[in-house]
């Protein structure tokens, strides 16, 4: 833009800016412009983007007192978005937008990189020669280029050489992501940051549901009685209880029926073995005799 083009630009922008209650951040550093495009077009009618330089966008950001409280967060090429709507839902939008992408030489592996064993749809020819540079098991069999065994090609953490990338690529496997994303975003005079926007109903359940059972087996540890685990105490005195009436005879109700089963089971025993005694006992006698 030129000198008055970029002037009348920011004026506008802060004439904008009085219309909206909710402001954001959309950092576009390796973001394809599709996957703006896409977003724009998700939000369209329910919000403005400005997309400018650092310069400008801090420009029309100062004109008002709510919103410098974005500007540590601008940084780059930026765009700052402008809406009236939901602040989560503006950002679940935007944050649904992902591109996978092919991987390039040096990067470093954000995961382990597996190639799976069986056959292939690549057709015989130089496609073999790279993906056996890349260290891949490949032979052909009927005609089909087959991967023999399942391998972890990168580990995490791992540069991805040429070969390597060039392999992925061939057996189209996309191991990066992009997408667009919210790094902050002003409501109400509230500064919400990505750590905080990214919490969904799932992920609030599923903390909860951690911490419930840590609490749980804390509690049994030490033997913190509570509306929870009550039914697991009375169970356990109980069983001890009856353990130790057992143990001392003690004739209450559900014991002496315990006892008397018991002495039943002994007094049975004990008849069994005074027959195998008897015999033994008869053939001394008539020895002695």
């Amino acid at each position: 833009m030129l000198k008055d083009q970029k002037k009348e630009f920011v004026n506008e922008a802060k004439k904008e800016l009085k219309k909206y209650k909710v402001l954001a951040i959309m950092h576009l550093e390796n973001v394809p412009d599709k996957l703006v495009q896409k977003a724009r077009n998700q939000l369209k009618g329910e919000a403005k983007f400005l997309i400018a330089r650092k310069t400008l966008l801090a420009k029309i950001i100062e004109s008002n007192d709510e919103a410098k409280k974005l500007l540590p967060y601008i940084s780059g090429n930026t765009a700052l978005i402008l809406s009236n709507s939901d602040p989560m839902d503006i950002y679940k939008k935007i944050s649904s937008n992902r591109l996978k992408l092919y991987a390039k030489p040096n990067q470093m592996s954000p995961s382990d990189i597996t190639i799976d064993a069986g056959e292939t749809t690549i057709p015989p020819g130089q496609a073999v020669t790279e993906l056996k540079a890349a260290g891949i098991d490949v032979q052909i069999q009927k005609g089909k280029v087959v991967i023999a065994k399942t391998k972890v090609l990168v580990p995490k953490g791992s540069k991805i050489s040429l070969n390597v990338a060039k392999a992925l690529k061939t057996l189209d496997v996309m191991p990066f992501e992009t997408g667009t994303s919210l790094s902050v975003i002003l409501a109400d005079g509230l500064l919400y940051l990505e750590d905080v926007l990214n919490i969904t109903t799932e992920s609030v359940v599923k903390d909860a549901a951690s911490a419930f059972s840590a609490a749980y087996e804390l509690s049994l540890k030490l033997n913190y009685i509570t509306k929870y685990n009550v039914d697991i105490f009375l169970k356990k005195a109980y069983l001890e209880a009856l353990t130790l009436g057992l143990h001392a005879k003690i004739y209450e109700p559900t014991i002496s029926e315990k006892l008397l089963a018991e002495a039943v089971l002994q007094a049975l025993a004990l008849k069994e073995a005074v027959k195998e005694d008897a015999p033994a006992e008869e053939g001394e006698k008539q020895q002695t005799s």
